[in-house]
């Protein structure tokens, strides 16, 4: 985008057909005996969509790989993957890096929980640097902090939830640097844009909340945030954290320098967490805090919440926290909404539990991506709700490792087909990446095999991953493309898609728009990649 703009010489037919119509995803080829009924639909007629040459030939190297492991994850890696959409910045890191981390800051590691801890390093403690030069300390820190080699019998709900509490006293600091790590392994994928989430000034927002308290009237309870310029404060000081973290971000990665690292090209916007578990008055005023951030800096483009949606007070308050995200986007309607709803499976919650959570975030909170959404068929009239989501364009952000390992939720049980056969837009995610030890790629590959996924189809899913991003502008695709498919707006129409640098109008839109520029990036890239497996190269 930053080379010459220029008019393409003419109009060709492979991009009418590159750019052609998605429709429904094909139905998986999960065993169909293990399936919940709603998975055990046929595929309908309008399960496939055309194909180009050039993923037709990309499909068939696709197919020719599906025995060859190595060969096959090395396509999954180069496959450009768009965004990750529902990422925790503290979960993304690697496990090495966040112990490399603990060691630069002089850290202890407390023998008995392996929970990192302030120094100095009393009874019961070691140093955090004796991980470098003892192999088995080492290794019993990545299973503390991480799922690798995490037996099979115990709970992996507990496991991985535990971690946050036993590498926190790591993450609360060097905000830029854990940005740099995540970051560069996102490039490495061949990723382009990432959204993550982190708790803005979360000390001030709890001040501001214990010195306000809780009033159940929440316009009177949001007027006493922001009077007397309080909670503004809080959002300055917000800001200048973004600030330090952007600054310690690029001289971590070295970008303006003459070797940058990948993370650098990466576009990287944040998603403010609350704290789901906390007192009312702490999670109105964390989400406060981060709408009215979503509308004064465009680094933040979001709220979310977090923290298991299984726990006591999440529970509690689960319908509290629907009518207080509802007020507030009344008061910051510039502001975007993804939520957590629908983490959970029967055993773990009572059932009225999960009856409800997935459509209150819907219909209540009016969220615009669901993160997880496992428990869809078990909400009240759920194939409404799914109508409801698809023709809202409600989008699912869908880590499959994290749902395997906290959820025990995998191929036919979980409910992915019963999302693609209504309609509803896909994004594939990572949720926490480090804590899972897995990649964005991994997550492509488990699709492909797992749900029979060809070529297009996963393209397609790359491509949501950057159509239901909370980037601001028009996007490069008209319409609804989850239900009429990725045809190109009318300015882009004529023009080759991928060109380094289209001229006329669609030059324009992509200047003005920052979501279709990331988009045609990504269709750049397409392009590339599916030149590699042209025949007779």
């Amino acid at each position: 985008m930053t080379t010459p703009h220029h008019r393409a010489g003419r109009r060709r037919a492979l991009l009418a057909s590159c750019l052609a119509t998605l429709g429904l995803l094909s139905s998986p080829s999960a065993p169909p005996a293990a399936a919940r009924a709603a998975n055990e639909r046929p595929p309908s007629e309008s399960s496939t969509r055309p194909t180009t040459p050039a993923e037709a030939w990309t499909a068939a190297r696709l197919e020719s790989l599906r025995e060859r492991p190595a060969e096959l994850r090395a396509f999954f890696r180069n496959l450009p993957k768009g965004g990750d959409l529902h990422n925790h910045l503290a979960g993304a890191v690697s496990t090495e890096y966040l112990i490399e981390l603990a060691r630069q800051d002089g850290l202890c590691v407390d023998e008995a929980s392996m929970t990192a801890v302030a120094p100095p390093c009393g009874p019961g403690t070691r140093p955090a640097s004796d991980a470098a030069g003892d192999p088995a300390f080492h290794r019993a820190l990545v299973r503390a902090w991480s799922m690798e080699d995490f037996p099979a019998g115990e709970s992996g709900h507990d496991h991985f939830f535990a971690t946050f509490a036993k590498f926190g006293a790591v993450t609360w600091r060097h905000r830029g640097k854990q940005l740099a790590d995540v970051a560069n392994s996102a490039a490495a994928q061949n990723q382009s844009y990432l959204e993550t989430m982190v708790t803005p000034a979360s000390e001030g927002a709890k001040r501001l909340a214990a010195e306000v308290g809780w009033d159940p009237d929440l316009a009177r309870l949001h007027g006493e945030l922001m009077a007397d310029g309080k909670l503004d404060r809080v959002v300055a000081e917000a800001r200048a954290e973004a600030d330090a973290a952007d600054a310690e971000f690029r001289a971590a990665a070295r970008c303006g320098s003459a070797r940058p690292a990948p993370g650098c090209r990466l576009v990287v916007r944040w998603i403010s967490q609350v704290s789901r578990g906390s007192a009312p008055e702490t999670v109105f005023t964390q989400m406060a805090l981060g709408m009215r951030l979503a509308e004064r800096d465009p680094r933040f483009v979001a709220v979310n919440l977090v923290q298991p949606e299984d726990g006591a007070t999440a529970l509690r308050d689960y319908r509290l926290h629907m009518r207080m995200l509802a007020h507030l986007r009344r008061v910051h309607p510039r502001a975007h909404l993804t939520l957590h709803a629908g983490e959970l499976v029967p055993g773990l919650v009572k059932p009225e539990h999960l009856t409800f959570h997935i459509g209150e975030a819907v219909n209540v909170a009016r969220a615009e991506r669901i993160g997880h959404g496992v428990d869809l068929v078990h909400e009240d009239d759920w194939q409404r709700l799914a109508r409801t989501m698809a023709a809202r364009e409600v989008a699912v952000e869908v880590p499959f490792s994290s749902n395997a390992q906290i959820l025990g939720v995998r191929g036919s049980e979980h409910p992915f087909t019963a999302y693609r056969e209504h309609g509803v837009p896909l994004v594939l995610a990572t949720d926490d990446p480090g804590v899972s030890r897995i990649d964005i790629s991994h997550e492509y590959q488990y699709a492909a095999t797992t749900y029979g996924l060809r070529y297009p189809e996963l393209k397609d899913l790359a491509r949501a991953s950057l159509e239901y991003a909370f980037l601001p502008g028009r996007s490069l695709w008209r319409g609804n493309p989850t239900r009429d498919g990725y045809r190109p707006v009318a300015e882009c129409r004529t023009e080759r898609a991928g060109v380094p640098a289209p001229g006329g109008a669609c030059g324009k839109l992509l200047a003005a728009s920052p979501k279709a520029a990331v988009q045609w990036r990504q269709e750049a890239a397409f392009a590339v990649f599916e030149r590699t497996f042209r025949p007779g190269r």
